[in-house]
């Protein structure tokens, strides 16, 4: 699969992910955060909670996409949410939950029910 192909399909996934968390309730604050130390899919607010997701697109049912957040990965997206704060002082009393959405599309975006399994709290 092409570079520009996976953004596309990983594009299509964020979108989706973001309204399932607008259907949830959430407010999206950022798509695609990205800082030198890394980057986070989606950050959502809801009342005092903000959401920290990661998106995991799979076309096979074979790989889970929450274990694809590994341990480095999740310290890079730990890494980017402090420098996202410190842009944004007034999210400083918001409870923080980091989230993994894994949406699995045999078809790609052409897919006409991809699967989508919401994780709370899939990591700390």
């Amino acid at each position: 699969m092409s570079r520009g192909t996976e953004r596309c399909l990983g594009a299509w996934g964020e979108a989706l992910a973001a309204r399932w968390l607008y259907r949830q309730g959430f407010t999206l604050l950022a798509h695609g955060f990205r800082c030198r130390e890394g980057e986070i899919d989606l950050i959502a607010r809801k009342d005092d909670l903000l959401a920290v997701v990661e998106v995991k697109l799979r076309s096979g049912r074979w790989e889970a996409g929450a274990a694809a957040v590994t341990e480095r990965k999740q310290r890079r997206i730990r890494t980017a949410l402090g420098r996202y704060l410190l842009a944004h002082p007034e999210l400083s009393d918001c409870r923080i939950r980091f989230d993994v959405c894994q949406i699995t599309a045999p078809d790609g975006t052409s897919t006409a029910r991809p699967e989508l399994d919401y994780l709370e709290n899939a990591f700390y």
